[in-house]
């Protein structure tokens, strides 16, 4: 066997293997005469057949058969020769000899990795903690949530909540089926597209209102995106907001056997664990964007592919329940395609840190990281029990796990410096 390899880009390789003949010659040779015994031939008694009869009409095929096996063997064989790690699978190429058996094989490889230098890295870990306005904040939403609806006769104002009836027509065709009748808006909870609550506001029950609106650019449904929109609007009845009381009932309700302060201290408890695993979130994020701009990996093309289509997955089971052509969603690969591109850089970075460090998970952080996530539902047992009940589930946890460990370990190396952040900014959503 005779290996050479092309370095076609910075990760593609190219490698040629060629199989002398009379290796092929010996492999047919013993598969003819293997088949010679079970195949039968008319005129000739079973396995008396000539071998220039077997090998004129099983020839072609067994040599077929023998070079789909060489491609298997030898591949592995020239990789471990040429001490390459290839991603994914080959794009296979038979090439044709006149005699012997060669074949190129298209991949492309892992990108080597070297964090020199990663001392120099500087990142600012952001500290927070939880304050009387946060606990305040919290309650006051806990009020919305209980809040009732009371009718008003006067105008509505952001806030109120208004029952309509309405139709809506862009170039000409009706889209709303009809009226819809009786429906309830929310003014400034942004249920409806941009524009068309606001157009709500200062109308009392009894109004009609026809107003446009432009749909967004990336709507939903195909033939509505981007195109403007003229609704009529009839405002049936305004309702204003009522906060419940904060007393005994509504603090029971929560669960809570106690007072107002039992309440508030329960509460900060919740929000200082919250507070610690989204400074621990922001402080690796932060880490790892020093990380990837320091080290700028190439990615392989066939990881960002398969991380691509698993970006996309969401929004493709949502159109699917939602029942919206494939065909009609606006999916672009390059909207994901930065993204997916440092999600497998870094992934590779990581696992690099894991593999030379020889880490190994630590099956007590496992279950500490499972009882954490357990205590936001009503029966943490029950949520831990089924994390332990199915072995792919668990292993999720397990490579999260990893994972931070190797995050700890990046944190360890670079320079830290602490800086102070309010609640609501170390709570705002990460990337």
């Amino acid at each position: 066997m005779q290996v050479s390899v092309e370095k076609t880009s910075e990760l593609s390789r190219k490698m040629t293997v060629s199989v002398p003949e009379e290796v092929i010659q010996e492999k047919m040779a013993a598969r003819l005469k293997s088949l010679a015994r079970e195949v039968k031939i008319d005129g000739f008694r079973p396995g008396k057949a000539p071998q220039h009869v077997i090998k004129k009409m099983y020839g072609e095929r067994v040599r077929g058969e023998i070079a789909g096996n060489l491609i298997e063997t030898t591949y592995i064989e020239a990789l471990k020769e040429q001490n390459l790690n290839p991603v994914g699978y080959p794009h296979i190429h038979p090439v044709n000899e006149a005699e012997g058996f060669k074949y190129t094989a298209e991949f492309e490889v892992y990108p080597e990795i070297s964090l020199e230098g990663i001392e120099q890295i500087a990142v600012s870990r952001p500290v927070s903690s939880v304050q009387d306005v946060d606990i305040d904040d919290i309650i006051e939403k806990l009020r919305a949530q209980k809040k009732s609806w009371a009718l008003v006769e006067r105008a509505s104002q952001e806030h109120d909540r208004v029952t309509i009836s309405f139709s809506g027509v862009s170039e000409g065709e009706n889209f709303t089926d009809g009226k819809m009748e009786n429906y309830q808006v929310e003014i400034g909870a942004k249920q409806m597209i941009p524009g068309f609550e606001e157009n709500l506001i200062g109308l009392n029950a009894g109004t009609n209102k026809t107003f446009e609106v432009t749909f967004p650019e990336q709507y939903g449904n195909e033939k509505l995106a981007g195109k403007i929109a003229e609704f009529d609007v009839e405002v049936i009845s305004v309702e204003e907001p009522v906060l419940p009381e904060i007393d005994e009932a509504f603090i029971k309700a929560y669960g809570i056997d106690g007072t107002l302060d039992t309440f508030r201290e329960d509460i900060k408890s919740n929000l200082e664990v919250e507070l610690e695993q989204a400074l621990w979130s922001k402080l690796k994020d932060i880490t790892l964007n020093a990380l990837y701009e320091k080290f700028p990996i190439t990615a392989p093309n066939a990881l960002v592919d398969e991380e691509i289509e698993s970006l996309m997955k969401p929004y493709i089971e949502t159109a699917k329940r939602q029942k919206v052509k494939l065909d009609d969603l606006k999916l672009p690969r390059d909207t994901f395609e930065e993204q997916a591109k440092r999600r497998v850089a870094l992934g590779l970075i990581l696992n690099d840190i894991i593999k030379k460090n020889s880490m190994k998970v630590d099956d007590n952080k496992v279950r500490s990281t499972i009882e954490d996530m357990s205590k936001s539902y009503e029966r943490p047992k029950d949520v831990v029990d089924w994390y332990y009940s199915d072995e792919s589930r668990l292993n999720d946890v397990r490579q999260m796990v990893l994972e931070n460990q190797a995050v700890d370990w990046l944190i360890a190396q670079v320079k830290v410096s602490d800086e102070a952040i309010s609640f609501s900014d170390a709570m705002s959503k990460q990337r």
